[in-house]
């Protein structure tokens, strides 16, 4: 038998970048093997994306074969240097405000919450130089870009909608942790509907996530989110929610990356 090789998916790449505060993330990149179009490739971009970046890739390359085959995209996954699906440290960092442990429920663990509150260097990192380097190395659409975060990435997507939502035009937030900071993405909401009552300018997508076996504080935030956009009215806000029958908190991770890559490519088309 030929020796085992390391197994890679054709065309994705990876490398190292730093944050203007000397934190490492590990960017990773897929382009699809077929010139650009005239406008460039639609892109997703993934937090967590050592757990999810080759799910979503392989997801999209498959789709994009075939008699019926859909549009391809680029996929761009933010990590971290881990082999870990999951670095919580850093998670709790990137995808959070600033919030005490009176701001906080006490853990079941009984163990302090660990550091947070970094999610503006993060998104500047994102703004200021993921998304420049990604236009060195292809062709982007920049008026079809797409972000997807789940639990803790699943608040900071909310987040950049909220207070960065020139960056993309499509949301995908998976069990989002409503619950930070006592819910204080709430009060984010309310005041980007509120500011996006007067501009019409941009049509923006989200689309948000839950599973039917997560706890029921989880899932119930998730669904105010979801009427509070739905009841706004000329916002150029529409939302759609998903709830998957007998998944939880990460296997609902599946279903819903399928449905997000499909109707973000068909919103594309």
């Amino acid at each position: 038998m030929e020796a085992a090789k390391p197994f890679q998916i054709p065309n994705a790449v990876q490398w190292t970048m730093r944050n203007k505060q000397g934190a490492t993330y590990r960017i990773m990149l897929w382009r699809p093997d077929t010139k650009a179009p005239p406008n460039g490739f639609p892109v997703y971009y993934l937090l967590d994306a050592n757990a999810i970046f080759a799910t979503v890739t392989e997801t999209i390359r498959v789709q994009s074969s075939g008699p019926r085959k859909q549009e391809p995209a680029v996929v761009v996954g933010i990590g971290y240097d881990s082999d870990l699906p999951h670095v919580t440290q850093r998670r709790f960092v990137d995808y959070t405000l600033p919030a005490s442990s009176e701001e906080l429920s006490k853990r079941k663990n009984g163990m302090d919450w660990p550091k947070n509150g970094g999610i503006e260097s993060f998104l500047d990192f994102i703004e200021e130089e993921v998304m420049p380097e990604i236009d060195r190395w292809i062709a982007i659409d920049h008026t079809r870009q797409a972000i997807f975060g789940h639990s803790l990435g699943g608040f900071c997507v909310l987040y950049t909608l909220c207070t960065r939502s020139h960056l993309f035009h499509y949301y995908a937030a998976g069990s989002p942790s409503i619950w930070w900071k006592n819910h204080i993405i709430h009060t984010y909401v309310q005041k980007y509907l509120a500011e996006a009552s007067s501009d019409h300018t941009r049509h923006i997508r989200l689309f948000i996530g839950v599973g039917s076996e997560e706890p029921a504080g989880m899932a119930d935030g998730a669904k105010e989110v979801f009427q509070k956009v739905k009841a706004a009215k000329g916002t150029g806000l529409t939302t759609r929610f998903a709830r998957y029958q007998g998944e939880s908190h990460i296997s609902m991770l599946l279903p819903f990356l399928s449905q997000v890559v499909r109707d973000f490519r068909e919103e594309c088309i």
